[in-house]
């Protein structure tokens, strides 16, 4: 009889390294996970050290396996997730890297991107890469290491350097150095990779002064891409969102799934037609299988989950995000009363820079429970404007929605969700949807699991969140809520001109 085998995920996020062992009824036996150093050089600026990203990885990994009591020949594969757009340079021969990791939040190149649009590239980069013009992307993190590490250009133009995101970055550790690939969704967040022709743009790389020798090989994200140096095949590759996406089973046109994290991400799977959208949402590939790449449409909300964090923190509202749910479930509503928390601007669809968070509609009963109440509706509402987007861009109409996350345990949360978009809010029993995303992929590469019906047998429903008040009620509090975002648009600059 066969001994039975196990998929390792790696699930390398911006704040800690995890390492899951999944077993073929697709459970997590085992999981360990460590954080690491946040660099913080200058203000507006982030930090990782590519080298403690590796160190946690690598530890969480045999910590993961002395848990289940298994070694690398137990395992059928290894599938890895990552931050996406966070950028590693390192040498070819020494495997160093030559300066910090620059992470997805870091906004030093906020002058450059403006720079860009200035000059009127801005259409040309969204029609090409699907991205809006934003330091957010990996493209300008890379040109700005070229340009302010010394040495780095002269190195990179005689082919010394080699560029990744962080998936790149692990492979290149796991096989000492022998594969430098990426994946097709992690490729399509670097500002650098022409999703329709499926390649990196000559034209773009141009414009910003990057050697293609430098960028890794795109592959698909269920393949076998080489071997670790103990023999792993490495066979599944996607960035967070699109894992998560793929560990939802959101695989037909029209699926969708939001991770209520300390943000939102809001994606929907459109097929195989890469929809370019009218309303400021990005346009991504989910994820390509064999010959056959689809597409999704993406929109972030900027304060998810970090809008109870600021209740509970800064003011001292509540002990904990439970105690924020507790609250919020006992009053039947906000009492009229909306929190805008556009503490660092909009997001999609609005993308207002100088908005500034608002609370509006207080009366004299106004307490603390509404305060949890409508900082939770704040977070359905801001997926509500994406989900709204996402219907007028695509034509398709949402018929359900697959969450995960942290407060997607927030019951009220997800009641409010469902009854605001009139379909059903589906949470599964297993919320580790993002490392079971790239467990899936390597295991559909490798034959552990036989098919896409094979993964979707696999998943069970943990709650669903059933529609309980009418349209015409749930339309009044969405226009109240329109009124209370136009208030707090523009602040900053108001507040300048005044």
């Amino acid at each position: 009889m066969k001994k039975e085998q196990f998929i390792l995920a790696l699930d390398q996020g911006t704040t800690s390294s995890r390492a899951l062992v999944v077993n073929h009824a697709g459970e997590v036996v085992a999981v360990s996970q460590l954080e690491f150093r946040q660099i913080y050089p200058k203000p507006g600026w982030v930090e990782h050290d590519p080298m403690e990203i590796w160190s946690t990885q690598s530890a969480t990994e045999a910590q993961a396996l002395g848990k289940a009591d298994l070694r690398h020949k137990d395992f059928a594969a290894i599938g890895i997730t990552n931050q996406r757009e966070t950028t590693v340079v390192w040498d070819k021969k020494t495997s160093k890297p030559i300066y910090n990791a620059i992470v997805w939040q870091d906004r030093r190149t906020a002058n450059y991107c403006a720079k860009l649009k200035d000059q009127g590239l801005e259409q040309k980069f969204r029609d090409k890469t699907g991205l809006l013009l934003d330091p957010y992307f990996s493209g300008t993190k890379l040109r700005w290491i070229l340009e302010n590490v010394e040495g780095a250009r002269e190195k990179a133009e005689a082919g010394d350097l080699l560029f990744g995101t962080v998936d790149s970055w692990l492979v290149w550790k796991l096989t000492d150095g022998e594969v430098h690939i990426t994946d097709a969704t992690n490729a399509s967040r670097t500002l650098l990779y022409n999703i329709h022709e499926q390649k990196w743009d000559e034209e773009i790389l141009e414009i910003l002064d990057i050697p293609k020798a430098m960028l890794p090989e795109v592959k698909g994200s269920s393949e076998v891409y080489g071997h670790s140096t103990k023999g792993v095949p490495i066979a599944g590759i996607a960035g967070d969102q699109h894992a998560a996406l793929f560990g939802q089973a959101c695989f037909e046109r029209g699926m969708a799934k939001n991770t209520y994290g300390t943000g939102c991400f809001l994606l929907m799977n459109t097929g195989e037609k890469a929809i370019r959208s009218e309303n400021n949402l990005l346009t991504t590939i989910a994820w390509r299988i064999g010959d056959k790449t689809e597409y999704a449409l993406e929109g972030s909300v900027f304060m998810g989950g970090a809008v109870v964090q600021w209740l509970r923190d800064e003011m001292q509202l509540v002990n904990s995000a439970e105690e924020c749910s507790e609250l919020a479930s006992q009053v039947p509503d906000a009492g009229g009363m909306y929190l805008v928390p556009a503490f660092a601007g909009l997001g999609a669809p609005h993308w207002d820079p100088y908005a500034r968070g608002a609370c509006v509609g207080m009366t004299r009963g106004t307490n603390r429970k509404h305060y949890c109440r409508a900082a939770l509706e704040s977070i359905a509402f801001q997926s509500a404007d994406l989900a709204e987007c996402m219907t007028k861009d695509s034509g398709i109409e949402m018929k359900e929605l697959r969450v995960d996350g942290g407060a997607s345990r927030s019951v009220p949360l997800m009641q409010f969700q469902s009854d605001l978009l009139g379909v059903d809010v589906v949470r599964p029993e297993n919320v580790e949807t993002t490392a079971m995303g790239a467990a899936y992929l390597a295991g559909l590469a490798v034959g552990f699991w036989e098919s896409k019906e094979d993964i979707k047998s696999r998943q069970a429903e943990g709650a669903r969140f059933q529609t309980e008040r009418s349209k015409d009620e749930m339309g009044k509090l969405t226009d109240g809520w329109k009124r209370a975002v136009e208030r707090a648009k523009n602040w900053e600059i108001n507040d300048e001109e005044s």
